[in-house]
């Protein structure tokens, strides 16, 4: 099974996508995880990404489509993949029905959430630099406040998690993102969920979509 899931920043994406690939056995193909591991290796790619994602910006295409081909022809992808973060425009939509050819991608989920939901899980988000282990300061506490239970380091709030910052994320995943529902839905591809109170519920309506198309 090849699918993409789209949503705005904060919408569930990432969560759903763990639980889709533990039951599926698929791999979930990250982009932002991706940039991140960039970012940190401190290359000259590194370095060019992340001037865009401080200001909320996106990745310019060419880098992103560059990094996405050469993921998904990794052994692991041959039973199918989740693709979280991409495509984000309509350009790189374009750019993946090249890269897949015949066999495209099966369905496209859309996680459809309340911009006040985003801007709280967001914005209350903590992250260790060290481990990549993600908290909250209402949803899920570490053991101890400001530091991470893994491994010990001293959580932070993510430049892309400021009030501001999610706001200019919102604005661009609207201006440039949100076009690619209607690509989608003209494809007959797209499959609206809405974002429930519990993960729990929100996973149930994510495998009954996912089911109706295996």
């Amino acid at each position: 099974m090849k699918l993409i899931l789209l949503g705005a920043p904060g919408a569930g994406k990432g969560t759903q996508a763990e639980l889709i690939s533990e039951r599926y056995d698929i791999p979930q193909i990250s982009t932002g995880n991706i940039i991140r591991e960039a970012l940190q290796s401190g290359s000259k790619l590194g370095k060019e990404m992340k001037s865009y994602m401080d200001a909320g910006q996106l990745v310019p295409d060419e880098v992103v489509i560059k990094i996405v081909r050469e993921r998904i022809k990794q052994k692991d992808c041959k039973k199918g993949f989740i693709l979280d973060g991409f495509p984000r425009t309509i350009a790189q939509a374009e750019a993946l029905d090249k890269i897949l050819k015949r066999n495209g991608i099966d369905i496209v989920l859309e996680i459809s959430t309340p911009e006040d939901v985003i801007m709280e899980r967001l914005s209350g988000r903590r992250v260790c630099p060290s481990c990549g282990a993600t908290y909250h300061i209402t949803g899920k506490k570490p053991i101890k406040e400001g530091v991470c239970d893994k491994c010990g380091d001293t959580l932070i709030q993510r430049k892309d998690d400021t009030v501001e910052t999610i706001k200019e994320r919102l604005s661009v995943y609207h201006d440039q993102t949100e076009p690619l529902i209607a690509y989608y839905r003209d494809k007959g591809k797209l499959a609206t969920i809405e974002s429930q109170s519990g993960l729990k519920e929100t996973a149930d309506l994510v495998f009954k979509a996912l089911e109706a198309v295996k």
